[in-house]
Formats: C-alpha cells, structure tokens, sequence
C-alpha cells in the first residue's frame, strides 16, 4: 500500500494538474490521484513521462461516464470512455471509480437493473483496456434517509452490484463509510484482495449517528475508526495499490495550500 494525493486536500483551491502532482512529490507522497481531463489533453506519453520525473505512481482515475442522467446523456459518455480507459492503461494506471448514493426517489429493485445495466456497459468498455471499475458504496446515515428508497449502502452489497457488473468490477472502499455502513474487518476479509479496486481513508468524529455529515471528516488518527485495524486487514488480504486520504471539512478551504496535502501524508 502506499499513499496518493486526493484533491479533498486541496479543496476550494484552483490548483492545475500539474502543479497538484508537483504538491504530492513535494511531501513525499509515493502516488497522486490523476486527474483525467487536464492529464488526457496533454496525453498519454506526456503524462507517464511526467510522473516518472516526480517519481510519482498514478493511483486512481475517476470514471467520465455519466450514469446518474438519462439515458441519452449516459450514451454521450460512455463514447467517450474507449479514449479513457486506453489512456488509463498507457499511464500504468488499471483503475477507474465512481460513487453510487445509498437512497434513490426510485425503489431498490428498479435502480439495481438500472445501474447492473450502465456498470455493466461501463465494464465492458474497460476491459477492453484491462482497466477495473470500482464502486464506491456510501454509509452515513443522512444520506441513506435522503431519499425515499434505500440502496446498496454495505461493502457486501455494493460488491454483489459490481459482481453482476462484471469481472473486472469491484468496490471502492473508504474507511469513513465503512465504519458508518456498520461494516466489519471481517466483511474486508470476506471480500478479498481481488474486490478491492482502491482505497480512501478517513477519520470520523464521536457523535451519533444523526449528527454525522459527510462534508464533515477527519483526519486519520484524529477520530474514533479503528484505522490500525482496518489497514492490518487490508495488509492481510494482500491490498497493495494506493491509499487516498479524503477529508471533506476539517477546515481545509481556510488552510494555505500546502497545509492539507501535508497533514494528510503525516497522518
């Protein structure tokens, strides 16, 4: 396992591409999260040829495919994803993510067929490139009361979606919502190397449950989650790709540039 720059920790400041992967190799992080637009414009040869002179791996791309609107703009999209996951695999960077709300207006049954139907679009796609798509299941429970329908909001749950998805699909699994699914080491056990796409990490505060927002994180070490615990899990199932550290909140927008990078790789 080793550490990559998330954008969170910049959050609220206009940092190009570039200059966010120059932040990451500054602090010593070993991976940066890629962003794909700025990084596909300046392209595939470019891009690889610039992390390597940061000494730098490209930990995760988010998936451009837009699966939350209709269907005609989900098409739109997904014609552009074969450029994408060619370019994610030129960079040495197998991996795409997307996050998926734990509560629909629609019920579970109808947004299941739906979303197994797009990932499983999505999937092909990728595979083509030898690119895996991770989902990332969401736990707080303002947001599974958000909508009417309750939806996939556990590792299992998200991971039996990603399975009829597809072979190459797995989870995204963050340790914030993790903890706030009511998930266990043993469900990452369960779960297995092989279903394991990338990592987020993230501390938690000590309220109730009612009182948790998502916008409202901590750094790791700074809260209640067992993180020792969790990455011990992670090192016994054999993870080893990157770590992002996402902290919304925390006062990072009030911070100068380089304080959140920095606390994120020290924590």
């Amino acid at each position: 396992m080793y550490p990559s720059l998330n954008r969170t920790l910049v959050n609220g400041k206009k940092v190009e591409w570039r200059d966010f992967a120059a932040l990451a190799h500054h602090f010593g992080y070993p991976g940066v999260d890629v962003d794909l637009g700025p990084a596909m414009k300046e392209g595939a040869s470019q891009t690889k040829d610039f992390l390597a002179s940061k000494a730098l791996k490209p930990a995760v791309l988010g998936c451009p495919v837009n699966f939350r609107e209709d269907e005609s703009k989900f098409n739109d999209t997904l014609k552009d994803l074969p450029a994408a996951a060619k370019f994610a695999a030129e960079i040495g960077c197998p991996r795409m993510t997307t996050w998926v709300m734990p509560s629909f207006d629609a019920p579970k049954a109808e947004m299941w067929k739906l979303l197994r139907t797009r990932f499983g679009a999505i999937a092909k796609v990728l595979a083509d490139h030898q690119v895996r798509f991770g989902l990332e299941y969401i736990g707080p429970l303002h947001l599974r009361k958000r909508f009417p329908h309750l939806f996939a909001c556990t590792l299992s749950e998200m991971l039996a979606l990603a399975r009829e998805a597809g072979p190459n699909v797995g989870v995204l699994l963050d340790s914030w919502h993790w903890h706030h699914a009511g998930d266990t080491l043993a469900d990452i056990e369960s779960a297995g190397k092989d279903a394991i796409v990338h990592v987020q990490v993230a501390d938690a505060p000590k309220l109730p449950p009612e009182e948790i927002r998502d916008n409202e994180r901590l750094f790791a070490g700074e809260g209640v989650i067992d993180l020792k615990a969790f990455f011990a899990t992670l090192q016994k199932i054999g993870y080893e790709d990157g770590v992002s550290p996402e902290v919304f909140g925390r006062g990072i927008k009030e911070m100068p540039l380089e304080e959140g990078a920095r606390l994120g790789y020290n924590t």
